[in-house]
Protein backbone atom coordinates (compact mmCIF):
# COMPACT_ATOMS: atom_id res chain seq x y z
CA UNK A 1 0.00 0.00 0.00
CA UNK A 2 2.80 2.39 0.93
CA UNK A 3 4.71 1.67 -2.29
CA UNK A 4 1.58 2.30 -4.38
CA UNK A 5 0.98 5.55 -2.56
CA UNK A 6 4.58 6.67 -3.14
CA UNK A 7 4.31 5.68 -6.81
CA UNK A 8 1.10 7.70 -7.16
CA UNK A 9 2.76 10.82 -5.72
CA UNK A 10 5.79 10.30 -7.98
CA UNK A 11 3.61 9.96 -11.09
CA UNK A 12 1.64 13.08 -10.09
CA UNK A 13 4.87 15.04 -9.60
CA UNK A 14 6.19 13.90 -13.01
CA UNK A 15 2.89 14.82 -14.66
CA UNK A 16 3.09 18.26 -13.06
CA UNK A 17 6.66 18.73 -14.29
CA UNK A 18 5.59 17.67 -17.78
CA UNK A 19 2.74 20.19 -17.67
CA UNK A 20 5.17 22.91 -16.55
CA UNK A 21 7.55 22.03 -19.40
CA UNK A 22 4.75 22.14 -22.00
CA UNK A 23 3.43 25.41 -20.62
CA UNK A 24 6.92 26.93 -20.59
CA UNK A 25 7.47 25.77 -24.19
CA UNK A 26 4.19 27.33 -25.33
CA UNK A 27 4.91 30.61 -23.55
CA UNK A 28 8.43 30.67 -24.99
CA UNK A 29 7.11 30.13 -28.53
CA UNK A 30 4.46 32.78 -28.04
CA UNK A 31 7.12 35.17 -26.74
CA UNK A 32 9.23 34.63 -29.86
CA UNK A 33 6.23 35.22 -32.12
CA UNK A 34 5.23 38.36 -30.23
CA UNK A 35 8.82 39.60 -30.32
CA UNK A 36 9.08 39.09 -34.09
CA UNK A 37 5.73 40.81 -34.63
CA UNK A 38 6.81 43.73 -32.44
CA UNK A 39 10.15 44.11 -34.24
CA UNK A 40 8.41 44.01 -37.63
CA UNK A 41 6.06 46.69 -36.38
CA UNK A 42 9.03 48.88 -35.36
CA UNK A 43 10.79 48.18 -38.68
CA UNK A 44 7.72 49.17 -40.65
CA UNK A 45 7.36 52.36 -38.63
CA UNK A 46 10.95 53.39 -39.43
CA UNK A 47 10.52 52.41 -43.08
CA UNK A 48 7.43 54.63 -43.30
CA UNK A 49 9.36 57.57 -41.87
CA UNK A 50 12.42 56.88 -44.03
CA UNK A 51 10.26 57.24 -47.12
CA UNK A 52 9.48 60.79 -46.12
CA UNK A 53 10.76 63.13 -48.85
CA UNK A 54 12.55 65.47 -46.45
CA UNK A 55 14.41 62.76 -44.56
CA UNK A 56 15.16 60.80 -47.71
CA UNK A 57 17.05 63.77 -49.12
CA UNK A 58 19.50 63.74 -46.22
CA UNK A 59 21.40 60.82 -47.68
CA UNK A 60 21.70 62.48 -51.08
CA UNK A 61 23.08 65.68 -49.58
CA UNK A 62 25.51 63.99 -47.18
CA UNK A 63 26.85 61.27 -49.47
CA UNK A 64 26.40 62.36 -53.06
CA UNK A 65 27.22 66.05 -52.67
CA UNK A 66 29.13 66.76 -49.50
CA UNK A 67 31.22 63.60 -49.49
CA UNK A 68 32.20 63.96 -53.16
CA UNK A 69 33.56 67.45 -52.54
CA UNK A 70 35.61 66.30 -49.56
CA UNK A 71 37.04 63.37 -51.49
CA UNK A 72 38.01 65.68 -54.36
CA UNK A 73 39.92 67.90 -51.91
CA UNK A 74 41.63 64.82 -50.49
CA UNK A 75 42.68 63.55 -53.91
CA UNK A 76 44.11 66.97 -54.71
CA UNK A 77 46.03 66.72 -51.43
CA UNK A 78 44.38 69.80 -49.98
CA UNK A 79 43.19 67.88 -46.88
CA UNK A 80 44.04 64.60 -45.16
CA UNK A 81 41.80 61.57 -44.73
CA UNK A 82 41.13 62.57 -41.13
CA UNK A 83 40.11 66.07 -42.16
CA UNK A 84 37.79 64.69 -44.87
CA UNK A 85 36.03 62.45 -42.34
CA UNK A 86 35.80 65.24 -39.76
CA UNK A 87 34.15 67.49 -42.33
CA UNK A 88 31.56 64.79 -43.07
CA UNK A 89 30.66 64.45 -39.38
CA UNK A 90 30.51 68.24 -38.88
CA UNK A 91 28.05 68.45 -41.74
CA UNK A 92 26.11 65.54 -40.22
CA UNK A 93 25.86 67.40 -36.91
CA UNK A 94 24.33 70.41 -38.69
CA UNK A 95 21.79 68.14 -40.36
CA UNK A 96 20.95 66.54 -37.02
CA UNK A 97 20.17 69.90 -35.48
CA UNK A 98 17.69 70.66 -38.24
CA UNK A 99 16.19 67.29 -39.09
CA UNK A 100 16.25 65.24 -35.84
CA UNK A 101 13.33 67.22 -34.30
CA UNK A 102 11.43 66.66 -37.54
CA UNK A 103 12.11 62.92 -37.31
CA UNK A 104 10.93 62.81 -33.69
CA UNK A 105 7.71 64.60 -34.62
CA UNK A 106 7.07 61.92 -37.24
CA UNK A 107 7.50 59.24 -34.57
CA UNK A 108 4.99 61.03 -32.35
CA UNK A 109 2.52 61.22 -35.25
CA UNK A 110 2.62 57.42 -35.61
CA UNK A 111 1.33 57.10 -32.01
CA UNK A 112 3.17 53.82 -31.42
CA UNK A 113 2.77 53.87 -27.67
CA UNK A 114 6.49 53.43 -27.05
CA UNK A 115 9.79 55.20 -27.71
CA UNK A 116 11.50 54.36 -31.01
CA UNK A 117 15.09 55.55 -31.49
CA UNK A 118 16.82 55.62 -34.89
CA UNK A 119 20.51 55.82 -35.82
CA UNK A 120 22.24 56.03 -39.18
CA UNK A 121 25.86 54.83 -39.09
CA UNK A 122 28.72 55.20 -41.53
CA UNK A 123 30.65 51.92 -41.73
CA UNK A 124 33.31 52.65 -44.36
CA UNK A 125 34.41 54.87 -47.23
CA UNK A 126 36.82 53.55 -49.84
CA UNK A 127 38.24 54.87 -53.14
CA UNK A 128 38.57 52.13 -55.77
CA UNK A 129 41.25 51.96 -58.49
CA UNK A 130 42.76 55.42 -58.21
CA UNK A 131 45.36 54.27 -58.80
CA UNK A 132 44.70 51.63 -56.17
CA UNK A 133 42.20 50.93 -53.37
CA UNK A 134 42.41 53.61 -50.66
CA UNK A 135 40.40 53.29 -47.47
CA UNK A 136 39.31 56.71 -46.26
CA UNK A 137 37.27 55.59 -43.22
CA UNK A 138 36.36 52.35 -41.48
CA UNK A 139 34.25 52.05 -38.36
CA UNK A 140 35.80 50.94 -35.08
CA UNK A 141 34.75 51.12 -31.46
CA UNK A 142 37.07 54.00 -30.65
CA UNK A 143 35.77 56.30 -33.40
CA UNK A 144 32.45 57.93 -34.07
CA UNK A 145 30.28 56.43 -36.80
CA UNK A 146 26.84 58.05 -36.32
CA UNK A 147 25.90 60.52 -39.03
CA UNK A 148 22.20 60.86 -38.26
CA UNK A 149 19.78 60.04 -35.44
CA UNK A 150 20.19 59.60 -31.71
CA UNK A 151 23.18 58.02 -30.04
CA UNK A 152 22.34 54.72 -28.30
CA UNK A 153 23.80 54.71 -24.83
CA UNK A 154 22.56 51.43 -23.40
CA UNK A 155 20.37 48.54 -24.44
CA UNK A 156 20.11 46.37 -27.52
CA UNK A 157 20.13 47.88 -31.01
CA UNK A 158 18.60 46.16 -34.02
CA UNK A 159 20.11 46.50 -37.50
CA UNK A 160 17.30 46.97 -40.00
CA UNK A 161 19.30 47.78 -43.11
CA UNK A 162 22.84 47.37 -44.45
CA UNK A 163 23.68 49.16 -47.68
CA UNK A 164 26.65 49.48 -50.08
CA UNK A 165 26.70 52.38 -52.54
CA UNK A 166 29.02 52.45 -55.57
CA UNK A 167 29.44 55.64 -57.59
CA UNK A 168 31.81 57.34 -60.02
CA UNK A 169 32.82 60.93 -59.53
CA UNK A 170 34.77 63.35 -61.69
CA UNK A 171 37.08 65.98 -60.29
CA UNK A 172 39.61 68.51 -61.60
CA UNK A 173 43.13 67.31 -60.87
CA UNK A 174 46.22 69.52 -61.13
CA UNK A 175 49.56 67.91 -62.02
CA UNK A 176 52.28 70.49 -62.03
CA UNK A 177 51.14 73.27 -64.35
CA UNK A 178 48.62 71.03 -66.12
CA UNK A 179 44.95 70.58 -65.22
CA UNK A 180 43.10 67.36 -66.00
CA UNK A 181 39.61 66.06 -65.49
CA UNK A 182 39.89 62.70 -63.71
CA UNK A 183 37.39 60.25 -62.31
CA UNK A 184 37.40 57.74 -59.50
CA UNK A 185 35.10 55.05 -58.18
CA UNK A 186 34.17 55.02 -54.54
CA UNK A 187 32.17 52.78 -52.21
CA UNK A 188 30.22 53.83 -49.14
CA UNK A 189 28.86 51.32 -46.62
CA UNK A 190 26.17 52.33 -44.12
CA UNK A 191 23.76 50.73 -41.69
CA UNK A 192 20.47 51.72 -40.12
CA UNK A 193 19.69 50.74 -36.53
CA UNK A 194 16.70 51.10 -34.29
CA UNK A 195 16.29 50.72 -30.57
CA UNK A 196 13.17 50.39 -28.43
CA UNK A 197 14.08 50.87 -24.77
CA UNK A 198 12.47 48.24 -22.54
CA UNK A 199 11.16 46.32 -25.55
CA UNK A 200 11.15 43.09 -23.53
CA UNK A 201 8.76 44.60 -21.00
CA UNK A 202 6.53 45.80 -23.84
CA UNK A 203 6.43 42.34 -25.43
CA UNK A 204 5.71 40.69 -22.09
CA UNK A 205 3.03 43.31 -21.44
CA UNK A 206 1.30 42.24 -24.63
CA UNK A 207 1.35 38.68 -23.32
CA UNK A 208 -0.03 39.46 -19.86
CA UNK A 209 -3.33 37.65 -20.45
CA UNK A 210 -1.52 34.48 -21.50
CA UNK A 211 1.03 34.71 -18.67
CA UNK A 212 -1.62 35.46 -16.04
CA UNK A 213 -3.82 32.65 -17.34
CA UNK A 214 -0.88 30.23 -17.30
CA UNK A 215 0.06 31.21 -13.73
CA UNK A 216 -3.54 30.87 -12.54
CA UNK A 217 -3.90 27.51 -14.29
CA UNK A 218 -0.59 26.32 -12.85
CA UNK A 219 -1.55 27.39 -9.32
CA UNK A 220 -4.95 25.76 -9.76
CA UNK A 221 -3.33 22.47 -10.82
CA UNK A 222 -0.84 22.71 -7.94
CA UNK A 223 -3.69 23.40 -5.50
CA UNK A 224 -5.78 20.58 -6.94
CA UNK A 225 -2.86 18.16 -6.74
CA UNK A 226 -2.07 19.26 -3.18
CA UNK A 227 -5.72 18.95 -2.17
CA UNK A 228 -6.00 15.50 -3.77
CA UNK A 229 -2.82 14.19 -2.17
CA UNK A 230 -3.76 15.69 1.18
CA UNK A 231 -7.20 14.04 0.99
CA UNK A 232 -5.58 10.79 -0.05
CA UNK A 233 -3.21 10.94 2.93
CA UNK A 234 -6.14 11.80 5.21
CA UNK A 235 -8.20 8.90 3.86
CA UNK A 236 -5.22 6.60 4.25
CA UNK A 237 -4.79 7.69 7.87
CA UNK A 238 -8.51 7.27 8.53
CA UNK A 239 -8.37 3.77 7.05
CA UNK A 240 -5.38 2.93 9.23
CA UNK A 241 -7.11 4.38 12.32
CA UNK A 242 -10.26 2.40 11.59
CA UNK A 243 -8.23 -0.76 11.14
CA UNK A 244 -6.38 -0.13 14.41
CA UNK A 245 -9.65 0.62 16.17
CA UNK A 246 -11.25 -2.59 14.93
CA UNK A 247 -8.17 -4.55 15.99
CA UNK A 248 -8.23 -2.91 19.43
CA UNK A 249 -11.97 -3.47 19.93
CA UNK A 250 -11.61 -7.07 18.75
CA UNK A 251 -8.78 -7.62 21.21
CA UNK A 252 -10.72 -5.99 24.07
CA UNK A 253 -13.83 -8.07 23.35
CA UNK A 254 -12.05 -11.38 22.95
CA UNK A 255 -11.16 -11.81 26.65
CA UNK A 256 -14.67 -11.29 28.15
CA UNK A 257 -16.29 -13.28 25.35
CA UNK A 258 -13.88 -16.18 25.83
CA UNK A 259 -14.49 -16.07 29.57
CA UNK A 260 -18.27 -15.99 29.00
CA UNK A 261 -18.00 -18.98 26.66
CA UNK A 262 -16.14 -21.04 29.24
CA UNK A 263 -18.51 -19.95 32.03
CA UNK A 264 -21.68 -20.80 30.08
CA UNK A 265 -20.29 -24.22 29.22
CA UNK A 266 -19.47 -24.73 32.89
CA UNK A 267 -23.09 -24.00 33.84
CA UNK A 268 -24.14 -27.05 31.83
CA UNK A 269 -21.80 -29.22 33.87
CA UNK A 270 -23.69 -31.43 36.32
CA UNK A 271 -20.96 -31.02 38.93
CA UNK A 272 -21.33 -27.22 38.81
CA UNK A 273 -25.13 -27.41 38.85
CA UNK A 274 -25.12 -29.68 41.90
CA UNK A 275 -22.66 -27.45 43.79
CA UNK A 276 -24.39 -24.23 44.84
CA UNK A 277 -21.17 -22.41 45.71
CA UNK A 278 -19.53 -23.33 42.41
CA UNK A 279 -22.71 -22.37 40.54
CA UNK A 280 -22.87 -18.96 42.24
CA UNK A 281 -19.19 -18.37 41.54
CA UNK A 282 -19.60 -19.22 37.83
CA UNK A 283 -22.71 -17.07 37.62
CA UNK A 284 -20.77 -14.21 39.15
CA UNK A 285 -18.13 -14.59 36.43
CA UNK A 286 -20.85 -14.36 33.77
CA UNK A 287 -22.26 -11.25 35.39
CA UNK A 288 -18.88 -9.52 35.70
CA UNK A 289 -17.90 -10.26 32.11
CA UNK A 290 -21.29 -9.06 30.93
CA UNK A 291 -20.76 -5.80 32.83
CA UNK A 292 -17.30 -5.51 31.31
CA UNK A 293 -18.73 -5.87 27.80
CA UNK A 294 -21.36 -3.27 28.58
CA UNK A 295 -18.71 -0.83 29.82
CA UNK A 296 -16.67 -1.31 26.65
CA UNK A 297 -19.71 -0.52 24.53
CA UNK A 298 -20.60 2.48 26.70
CA UNK A 299 -17.01 3.73 26.41
CA UNK A 300 -17.17 3.64 22.63
CA UNK A 301 -20.55 5.39 22.53
CA UNK A 302 -19.97 7.99 25.28
CA UNK A 303 -16.33 8.84 24.57
CA UNK A 304 -17.12 9.41 20.89
CA UNK A 305 -19.23 12.48 21.66
CA UNK A 306 -18.04 15.87 20.44
CA UNK A 307 -17.77 18.95 22.67
CA UNK A 308 -21.00 20.48 21.34
CA UNK A 309 -22.88 17.22 21.98
CA UNK A 310 -21.94 17.01 25.66
CA UNK A 311 -24.59 18.09 28.14
CA UNK A 312 -22.78 19.65 31.07
CA UNK A 313 -24.36 19.99 34.51
CA UNK A 314 -22.13 22.62 36.06
CA UNK A 315 -21.90 23.23 39.78
CA UNK A 316 -19.79 25.49 41.94
CA UNK A 317 -17.10 23.62 43.84
CA UNK A 318 -13.91 24.40 45.73
CA UNK A 319 -10.79 23.44 43.81
CA UNK A 320 -9.10 22.09 46.95
CA UNK A 321 -12.05 19.76 47.66
CA UNK A 322 -12.33 18.65 44.04
CA UNK A 323 -8.65 17.71 43.64
CA UNK A 324 -8.42 16.12 47.09
CA UNK A 325 -11.28 13.77 46.21
CA UNK A 326 -9.94 13.23 42.68
CA UNK A 327 -6.46 12.17 43.83
CA UNK A 328 -7.87 10.02 46.65
CA UNK A 329 -10.27 8.17 44.31
CA UNK A 330 -7.51 7.69 41.73
CA UNK A 331 -5.12 6.17 44.29
CA UNK A 332 -7.83 3.84 45.52
CA UNK A 333 -8.84 2.70 42.02
CA UNK A 334 -5.30 2.25 40.71
CA UNK A 335 -3.51 -0.99 41.52
CA UNK A 336 0.15 -0.09 41.31
CA UNK A 337 2.84 -1.03 43.77
CA UNK A 338 4.95 2.12 43.38
CA UNK A 339 2.62 5.06 42.71
CA UNK A 340 3.20 8.56 44.07
CA UNK A 341 0.75 11.40 43.39
CA UNK A 342 1.83 14.83 44.64
CA UNK A 343 -0.98 17.28 45.39
CA UNK A 344 0.32 20.79 44.58
CA UNK A 345 -3.05 22.48 44.23
CA UNK A 346 -3.25 26.25 44.62
CA UNK A 347 -3.72 26.73 48.37
CA UNK A 348 -6.04 29.74 48.49
CA UNK A 349 -9.47 28.36 47.71
CA UNK A 350 -10.73 28.98 44.18
CA UNK A 351 -14.36 28.36 43.31
CA UNK A 352 -14.71 26.52 40.01
CA UNK A 353 -17.92 26.20 38.00
CA UNK A 354 -17.56 22.79 36.36
CA UNK A 355 -19.33 19.55 35.52
CA UNK A 356 -17.75 17.47 38.27
CA UNK A 357 -18.41 14.08 36.67
CA UNK A 358 -17.09 14.93 33.21
CA UNK A 359 -14.04 16.90 34.42
CA UNK A 360 -13.19 14.02 36.78
CA UNK A 361 -13.40 11.63 33.80
CA UNK A 362 -11.14 13.89 31.74
CA UNK A 363 -8.45 14.13 34.43
CA UNK A 364 -8.74 10.42 35.23
CA UNK A 365 -7.93 9.64 31.59
CA UNK A 366 -4.69 11.63 31.87
CA UNK A 367 -3.75 10.10 35.22
CA UNK A 368 -4.50 6.55 34.01
CA UNK A 369 -2.31 7.09 30.95
CA UNK A 370 0.51 8.21 33.24
CA UNK A 371 0.28 4.81 34.93
CA UNK A 372 -0.28 2.81 31.72
CA UNK A 373 2.71 4.35 29.99
CA UNK A 374 4.80 4.81 33.11
CA UNK A 375 7.91 3.15 34.44
CA UNK A 376 8.14 0.69 37.32
CA UNK A 377 8.02 3.62 39.71
CA UNK A 378 5.30 6.12 38.77
CA UNK A 379 5.55 9.70 39.99
CA UNK A 380 2.74 12.14 39.15
CA UNK A 381 2.45 15.77 40.19
CA UNK A 382 -0.88 17.63 40.02
CA UNK A 383 -0.30 21.37 40.20
CA UNK A 384 -2.69 24.31 39.76
CA UNK A 385 -2.10 28.07 39.42
CA UNK A 386 -3.91 31.23 38.45
CA UNK A 387 -2.65 32.93 35.30
CA UNK A 388 -4.25 35.91 33.52
CA UNK A 389 -7.72 35.14 34.82
CA UNK A 390 -7.49 31.43 33.99
CA UNK A 391 -7.26 28.36 36.20
CA UNK A 392 -4.27 26.34 34.98
CA UNK A 393 -4.02 22.61 35.78
CA UNK A 394 -0.64 20.98 35.16
CA UNK A 395 -0.21 17.20 35.37
CA UNK A 396 3.41 16.03 35.19
CA UNK A 397 4.56 12.41 35.00
CA UNK A 398 7.87 10.56 34.67
CA UNK A 399 6.68 8.09 32.03
CA UNK A 400 8.07 7.01 28.67
CA UNK A 401 7.00 10.25 26.99
CA UNK A 402 5.37 10.87 23.62
CA UNK A 403 7.21 11.30 20.32
CA UNK A 404 6.90 14.54 18.33
CA UNK A 405 5.02 12.67 15.60
CA UNK A 406 2.45 11.25 18.06
CA UNK A 407 2.00 14.59 19.83
CA UNK A 408 0.42 16.08 16.70
CA UNK A 409 -2.41 13.52 16.69
CA UNK A 410 -2.63 12.52 20.36
CA UNK A 411 -6.09 14.12 20.78
CA UNK A 412 -7.55 12.58 17.61
CA UNK A 413 -10.33 10.05 17.85
CA UNK A 414 -9.15 6.40 17.99
CA UNK A 415 -5.50 7.45 17.85
CA UNK A 416 -3.04 5.50 19.98
CA UNK A 417 0.59 6.49 20.28
CA UNK A 418 3.21 4.03 19.18
CA UNK A 419 2.43 0.66 17.62
CA UNK A 420 -1.24 0.08 18.34
CA UNK A 421 -0.97 -3.56 17.30
CA UNK A 422 1.01 -4.30 20.43
CA UNK A 423 -1.64 -4.79 23.10
CA UNK A 424 0.44 -4.83 26.23
CA UNK A 425 -1.38 -1.56 26.98
CA UNK A 426 -5.15 -1.79 26.65
CA UNK A 427 -7.26 0.99 25.19
CA UNK A 428 -9.39 2.13 22.27
CA UNK A 429 -7.73 5.47 21.54
CA UNK A 430 -10.72 7.41 22.91
CA UNK A 431 -9.52 8.59 26.32
CA UNK A 432 -7.54 11.70 25.37
CA UNK A 433 -10.00 12.50 22.57
CA UNK A 434 -12.83 12.56 25.13
CA UNK A 435 -10.66 14.58 27.54
CA UNK A 436 -10.09 17.19 24.82
CA UNK A 437 -13.82 17.39 24.10
CA UNK A 438 -14.67 17.82 27.79
CA UNK A 439 -12.11 20.61 28.26
CA UNK A 440 -13.36 22.32 25.08
CA UNK A 441 -16.98 22.03 26.29
CA UNK A 442 -15.90 23.87 29.47
CA UNK A 443 -14.55 26.72 27.33
CA UNK A 444 -10.95 25.78 28.07
CA UNK A 445 -7.97 24.42 26.18
CA UNK A 446 -5.50 21.57 26.63
CA UNK A 447 -1.93 21.19 25.44
CA UNK A 448 1.05 18.99 26.23
CA UNK A 449 4.82 18.99 26.34
CA UNK A 450 6.70 15.74 26.23
CA UNK A 451 10.21 14.37 25.88
CA UNK A 452 10.69 10.70 25.11
CA UNK A 453 12.02 8.64 28.04
CA UNK A 454 11.69 11.66 30.34
CA UNK A 455 7.97 12.22 30.83
CA UNK A 456 4.93 14.22 29.78
CA UNK A 457 3.29 17.40 31.02
CA UNK A 458 -0.39 18.14 30.27
CA UNK A 459 -1.49 21.75 30.62
CA UNK A 460 -5.20 22.54 30.96
CA UNK A 461 -6.56 26.09 31.10
CA UNK A 462 -10.11 26.71 32.32
CA UNK A 463 -11.98 30.00 32.64
CA UNK A 464 -12.74 30.99 36.21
Amino acid sequence: MKSKFTLLILISALALLALCAIQAYLISNTYELKKDAFMNEADNAVAEISNDRVLDSIYDVLIEEDLENHLADYLNKRISKRQAVDRIFRTADEFNKNYLPYYKSKIVDLDLGYTLLFQYDLLSIGIIDYPEVDTIFIKNKAERSRIFGEKFTTGEARIINLSRTFDTNEFIEQRGDSIFTSSYDFEVRTQELIQVPNWKAIVLGRMWVLILGSVVLFLFVIGLLYYSIKNLITQKKIAEVKTDFINNVTHELKTPLATLGIATKSLRNEVILSNKEAFENTLGIVERQNNRLQKLIDQVLTNSLKAEELQLHKEQISDNVFFRDLISDFKTATQHASLTVVNAVYKPEVLLRIDRFHLTTALFNILENAVKYGNDTVHIKVETTLQNGQYVITIIDNGIGISDKDQKAIFDKFYRAGNSNVHNVKGLGLGLYFTHQIITAHGGMIDLKSIEDEGTTFIIKLPI
